[in-house]
């Protein structure tokens, strides 16, 4: 087996605008990218922490403009590709399956089984490139020791594992849906973004980790009052510090060098004959794959 190469290490976060007032931290510009895939969700935030750049990216846009499947995944992939990030920290509100999980809690979650209904693109191959990549585990498990590790030092209360159930929104689920997840999954949590950005990340080679941010009971927990949105803003406001602190200590964490299975993940997945890959696709693509097309 070829032995991977390791490679600088640069961190991105990806989330809600809730997790970029951060005291202490330095920034220093925006990016205002474009990609061959459209453009990113907002201007990418660049900053500084421990001496070592951070660039940030509101998923939803400042002021929180798109909806999970309004989203340009691609496009925010991509952009902080551009930038020479590595290693992504996906930061997302989530709803709680198990009862062992309370609200403000955190859950770093090591699964995703797919329940969005194919109107989000969750791939960068096609128009004349084919490929397929490993996607058994969609997270990086560097990226999460990192976060379990900052989230323990930072004294939250953090679930090991489990697994995240992506839904289409932007509804919340039925009762019937909640139940029979419950049923035949036993997740840990349930939320509208992990596909395709988990996917996406993999495909471009980069180490992708998850902060949950346990907000509320779904509406299979009969005792509490049905799932609001007030309730889950209300959740997020009052963990930001506690979420910012974690991020930050996994930017000061975060080794220098890296040789994770993640960063090489497409090394051997493009399929297609490179002479019969069109030109306006290898330029396409070259931010991604440009060491394995024979340019």
């Amino acid at each position: 087996m070829q032995k991977n190469s390791p490679k600088q290490v640069v961190l991105g976060v990806i989330g809600g605008s809730g997790v970029y007032n951060m005291e202490g931290v330095n920034f220093l510009k925006d990016h205002n990218l474009t990609t061959p895939w459209g453009e990113p969700s907002d201007v990418i935030m660049e900053a500084e922490i421990g001496a070592r750049p951070v660039f940030f990216l509101p998923r939803h846009g400042k002021g929180h403009r798109y909806t999970p499947t309004e989203v340009n995944y691609r496009a925010n992939i991509h952009a902080m590709k551009q930038l020479g990030v590595t290693h992504i920290l996906a930061v997302s509100a989530v709803g709680i399956m198990k009862e062992s999980i309370k609200p403000g809690d955190m859950v770093v979650p090591d699964q995703i089984f797919d329940r969005t209904r194919g109107h989000r693109p969750n791939t960068f191959f096609g128009e004349g490139i084919v490929g397929h990549v490993m996607f058994g585990d969609p997270f990086c498990n560097e990226m999460r020791k990192l976060i379990l590790d900052a989230a323990k030092t930072e004294k939250a209360t953090v679930h090991e594992g489990g697994t995240y159930v992506c839904m289409e929104g932007p509804q919340f689920s039925t009762r019937a849906e909640s139940h029979f997840y419950r049923k035949t999954l036993e997740p840990a949590v349930i939320g509208m973004t992990a596909i395709p950005e988990a996917k996406l990340a993999r495909e471009a080679e980069m180490s992708y980790g998850m902060l949950a941010l346990a907000t509320d009971y779904d509406c299979w927990h009969e005792t509490e009052e049905d799932v609001s949105v007030e309730a889950v803003i209300a959740v997020v406001k009052a963990n930001a510090s506690l979420a910012n602190n974690i991020i930050k200590r996994v930017a000061l964490n975060m080794p220098k060098t890296s040789t994770a299975d993640s960063l090489h993940a497409a090394r051997f997945s493009i399929m297609t004959d490179r002479k019969k890959i069109p030109e306006n696709t290898k330029k396409k693509v070259f931010h991604l794959w440009g060491n394995y097309l024979d340019l």
